[in-house]
């Protein structure tokens, strides 16, 4: 046997365990093809035997996929337009519905996946208002969106729908200035009800404060004129036992105090009459 044949042999030997030997990755997905016709399905990972020309091996990227939706324009609940970037996390569920939907070109998954993203949105959108979708409602949005669109995916498409993103909602700009002037005009009439209810909250502080200050001036003004009268009764009863006891130097202190309360500065001046009751201790002086 010549050299020639030999190395047609051992060729001939390479090709047909190269198409007759096939490695699926745990990454990938696989299926079989019988002359186009699809006879096996998720292909477990490993290596594999199969008869070389009659049958295909097709693999697909079995991982998380992203797909970037570009900005679309969706209306509201008010017929107000929204400008929407979003993006779409998903990987294949089922490879049998994924090569039949796709005819096993999987980058036509994007588009039958935009389509549907597309018409998903546009209906979430169409059930909210523009403060909903902007700020109160988003996240709801979100997951009705993913639930709904996986149910759908799943089904058409073999492939499941982990998330469904909006990442960024714009306002054209012939609705901006409307939108914000409304959410300026909300939040200061939410200001302003503040403001009142401060003001109605401060008047009552206040009128409670001034409450308890009347009450507490008028409880020490009670006390006080009470020790007052307390005081002036016992100075009374000692004047008068004072008085009891001697009358003639009771009535002597009390002109010494007088005498001292009229004669306190320089320029004190007093009229009275030579026989005034006044002077009769320093008459009394006098004559001593």
């Amino acid at each position: 046997m010549n050299t020639g044949i030999l190395l047609f042999l051992l060729f001939a030997t390479t090709w047909l365990f190269n198409q007759a030997v096939y490695i699926v990755d745990d990454r990938e997905r696989a299926v079989m093809l019988r002359f186009g016709e699809l006879v096996r399905a998720d292909i477990p990972s490993g290596i594999h035997i199969k008869t070389p020309i009659a049958f295909q091996v097709k693999k697909f990227d079995g991982r998380i996929q992203t797909l970037d939706s570009p900005e679309a324009e969706y209306l509201t609940s008010e017929k107000k337009q929204l400008i929407v970037d979003s993006f779409v996390k998903w990987k294949i569920d089922d490879v049998s519905k994924f090569y039949r939907a796709t005819g096993g070109d999987p980058t036509r998954i994007d588009g039958l996946l935009l389509r549907r993203v597309d018409t998903g949105l546009r209906n979430q959108f169409g059930e909210r208002t523009v403060k909903e979708v902007v700020s109160g409602e988003r996240d709801q949005l979100m997951a009705d969106m993913t639930e709904i669109l996986n149910k759908v995916a799943k089904e058409q498409l073999g492939v499941r729908i982990i998330d469904v993103r909006v990442m960024k909602i714009n306002l054209p700009d012939n609705v901006s200035e409307s939108v914000y002037q409304r959410m300026r005009t909300e939040r200061e009439r939410l200001a302003q009800e503040l403001r009142s209810e401060g003001r109605e909250e401060a008047e009552k502080i206040q009128a409670g404060a001034d409450r308890q200050r009347t009450i507490i001036i008028a409880n020490a003004y009670k006390d006080s004129e009470i020790l007052r009268g307390e005081g002036d009764a016992t100075a009374a009863d000692i004047y008068a036992r004072a008085y009891g006891k001697d009358a003639q130097f009771y009535d002597f202190y009390r002109s010494l105090f007088a005498y001292r309360e009229v004669f306190q500065g320089d320029n004190n001046f007093l009229i009275l009459k030579p026989d005034s009751d006044f002077l009769k201790y320093i008459k009394s002086i006098d004559k001593k």
